[in-house]
Parts: structure tokens; sequence; C-alpha cells
């Protein structure tokens, strides 16, 4: 793809930029800034049709509005899930209904989803999910069972869950994509995962009888494992551009500290720095030569292997830059009083799971073998 930034979109990047200085506070409310962000149309740029509240928006100028959103330090989005996954799923595979129902939602940040995928022994061989759900009316399924590492839905309003409703199925054969409301007490549970870093971003959610109404199953009963790859396609794309902002604004901070501590005196410590900078703008060309390209199966996977990895040797490269005091914790730190990370730590630990989240690096690895370079399937244990 020629990648190139016109006029236009120079200017869409201006009134980006001064929308974010005029209305980002202190440290706003996260869902009170989603309806902010959808009273002025900044939430479905990317949806390939409009009239649900949203603006439509170039793929350039959608990287433009990300990469301002990225500098500005505007709060993380509550709303990605439904705005980046949800909605260009029902874009593709829902009913005019599905539509007009949850996209207008999504596109003024009054419903956030989260995702019902992984579960203990299908994380990311998400054909082994067990989840079930049983037409038990007309009109309705029960959903029990257990998702894990499910992110915000202690804040979400509903969950797209990944469902056997055919128990006599095997892998991805009878599985259903499903819209279940997450108001539903007594019947979903969710409870935070204390991480590394001591922050829950991820959930525990179990469906004890969970209702969802027949007419928001998606792509038809047993056409759940065409949705759910379809949607994981939509993973990746202008937001890594973004994240690049982030992990760009990290290697200042790296490069900073070890100016400041000396550790940049060390020639190994500066070939890493100098390793660290040109492999992040390597990865910058890399994800605006494939953006617009939808033909190239393995891109994706290409695109997390490199960044996944890359992350976390910066993580280990800002804790040798800090030497010692990267391993204390605060001058008045006390054992039975809990303390908060500072920023190398946090990122040091948070990065150990950037090879396992999204899809681990050995599945990366195992699409790009089999899709792309054509290799004979790994053999597979007899079924269970």
């Amino acid at each position: 793809m020629d990648f190139g930034f016109g006029p236009e979109d120079d200017a869409f990047r201006r009134e980006a930029r001064a929308w974010l200085q005029t209305h980002l506070g202190d440290e706003p409310n996260r869902r009170d800034w989603e309806r902010e962000l959808g009273r002025a149309g900044w939430i479905g740029l990317g949806w390939p049709e409009d009239g649900y509240g949203n603006r439509r928006a170039t793929l350039t100028q959608q990287v433009a509005w990300a990469e301002e959103y990225a500098r500005s330090k505007a709060p993380p989005r509550s709303g990605h899930i439904g705005e980046n996954l949800l909605a260009p799923t029902l874009i593709t595979h829902g009913t005019p209904d599905q539509k007009s129902r949850f996209l207008p939602p999504v596109a003024r940040g009054e419903e956030l989803w989260c995702q019902g995928y992984s579960e203990p022994g299908a994380g990311s061989d998400l054909a082994g999910v067990r989840t079930t759900a049983v037409r038990d009316t007309p009109h309705t399924y029960r959903i029990t069972g257990q998702k894990i590492w499910t992110s915000l839905a202690h804040e979400a309003d509903w969950c797209f869950v990944l469902a056997r409703t055919d128990p006599a199925s095997r892998r991805h054969h009878g599985l259903t994509f499903l819209l279940v409301p997450m108001d539903q007490p007594g019947r979903i549970e969710v409870r935070p995962i204390r991480q590394l870093t001591g922050t829950s971003e991820f959930n525990e959610v179990f469906f004890d009888g969970a209702t969802a109404r027949a007419e928001h199953v998606v792509g038809g009963e047993g056409g759940g494992w065409r949705v759910a790859m379809s949607l994981l396609g939509f993973e990746r794309g202008v937001s890594t551009l973004a994240q690049q902002i982030g992990f760009a604004r990290e290697l200042g901070e790296v490069v900073r500290t070890a100016v400041a501590t000396g550790a940049a005196d060390d020639p190994v410590v500066r070939d890493r720095l100098v390793a660290q900078w040109a492999e992040l703008r390597a990865m910058r060309w890399n994800a605006l030569r494939t953006l617009g390209d939808t033909a190239d199966a393995g891109a994706s996977s290409v695109a997390k292997l490199l960044w996944g990895r890359w992350h976390q040797r910066l993580g280990e490269l800002a804790m040798r830059v800090r030497g010692a005091a990267g391993a204390a914790g605060p001058a008045d730190w006390s054992p039975t009083a809990p303390y908060e990370l500072d920023p190398f730590q946090h990122l040091f630990f948070f990065s150990r799971a950037d090879t396992i989240y999204g899809g681990s690096d050995e599945i990366q690895r195992t699409i790009i073998a089999e899709r792309v370079l054509g290799l004979p399937k790994e053999p597979r244990g007899p079924k269970g």
C-alpha cells in the first residue's frame, strides 16, 4: 500500500488535536469520557457504514486520530471492544435489527462490551470451548459455563459469548455467537483476577443459566466459528499504530533514565537502546505497509510477534538502566501495606503477558506456518 498523509489528513489531525486539548481534563471518568467521545462523533470512524451517530473517516484519518489520541495521553478506551470488535462484526454478519439496536448505543458511548471467548481449558485453542447454550424456549437460550481473561467485564453492559449449542459437536462445529446482557444478578458473576501489577483489568465470568434472546444470535445457530474468526480479524489494525505511540513514549523514558543513571555509558546498553529504537521504526513501517492489505492472512500474526517480544525486551531494559533501585519499593514501604508499582516496574511485570494475550506466540507461529507458508498441520492427539 502506498501510504501517505495528504492535506485533508493534516486538517483532520489538527481538528482531532484541538478537540482533545479542549476536552481532556484531569483523569476524566472513563464512562463519561466515552459519552463525550460519542457526542462529538469520534466513535466508529472506521466503520464501513455511517448513520449510527458516527462520522466516517478515511484510513489515513483513522490513523491520525489514533496517533493524536495516544499522544494526548487520553485515558484508555472502555469502549474499544464494542467499537472495534463487535461493531465491524455486526456490520458484516448482523441482521438489520441487530445493527439498529446495538450500533447506535456503541457510537454514543452508552453501552460497553466485553468478549466471552477464552476459557480455563480453551485459551489459545478457542475451538475447545465448553460453555453451553441450550434453547429452552422458542425465544431464549440458557448459557452455562465459565470464561476467563475477560477484559473490562466488571464495567460491561453486554458480552458477546462463543458457546456450544450442539452437545454432540466437536471442535469448531456446533458453536454459536450470542449477545448476552451482563445485568443478570444470580446468573452472571464477575470475579476480578489480580495480576502481577496488582491491578485487575481481567476477570473470570461465570454463567449460571444466563439468558440470551434468540434474535441476538449473530450468524445463525451453529455459525459461531465463522463469526468468531471474522471478529479476530478486526482485532489488530489502526490501533497497532496508536499502541506504538505509547511504546515510543516508554522508550523515551528509558533513554532519559539511562543517561541520568550513567547506564548509557555502557556500550552494551547503548547498543540495546539503539536496537529498540530501530526495531520500533521498523514495526511502524511494517504496520503502515500492511494496514490496507486484508488479503495477507499472516500480517497480523507477524505484527503480534514483533511487538510482543519488543515490549518484553523494553521492560527488561528498563529494569537494567534503573539498576538495583528498580527492584526496590518506596522508602515508606511496609510488608502489611501494599504499594503502587512505579512506571518501569509496571512495564516490566505487565509486559510478561504480551506474548500470551491476544493469541500466544506459539499460536501466531502456527498461523504463519499453516496459512501463509503452507506447511503441514501440526498433528493433534486423539479426540477426547
